[in-house]
C-alpha cells in the first residue's frame, strides 16, 4: 500500500513558475514509476509527465515538454513538478500517481493517487 499527499499547489500568475511535491509512505518508493495528472474543470483526467523507477527516464505529454520537468528523490520519497511559463489553461488540480509498471502514461497503468492538489493561473 501506497499512500500519496500531494502540496505546492497555488494561485499564480501567468508566466510564473510552482513546483509541486508528491510525498510517498512506505520503504518501496524507489520501485514505483510516478506519474502526474491533470483535472480541469469538465474535462477527463490527462497525462502530465512519468518518471521510471529502473532509470529515472522521464515522459511528458506533448503540449507540455519543455515547461515542465519531473523529477524524484527516492531518499526522501518524493516525486516533483517543476512548472514554468504558466498559461491560464494549466488551470487544474494536480495528482500524482504510483505504477508497479517500468513505464505508465495512461491512468489505468496506475495503482494509487493522491487526492490532488489545485493550481490556479491567473492571466
Amino acid at each position: 500500500q501506497v499512500q500519496l499527499v500531494e502540496s505546492g499547489g497555488g494561485l499564480v500568475q501567468a508566466g510564473g513558475s510552482l513546483r509541486l511535491s508528491c510525498a510517498a509512505s512506505g520503504r518501496t518508493f524507489s520501485r514505483y514509476s510516478m506519474g502526474w495528472f491533470r483535472q480541469a474543470p469538465g474535462k477527463e483526467r490527462e497525462f502530465v509527465a512519468t518518471i521510471s523507477w529502473r532509470d529515472d527516464s522521464t515522459y511528458y505529454a506533448d503540449s507540455l515538454k519543455g515547461r515542465f520537468t519531473i523529477s524524484r528523490d527516492n531518499a526522501k520519497n518524493t516525486v516533483y513538478l517543476q512548472m514554468g511559463s504558466l498559461k491560464p489553461e494549466d488551470t487544474a488540480v494536480y495528482y500524482c500517481a504510483a505504477s508497479i509498471g517500468v513505464f505508465a502514461n495512461v491512468n489505468y497503468e496506475y495503482d494509487y493517487w493522491g487526492q490532488g492538489t489545485q493550481v490556479t493561473v491567473s492571466s
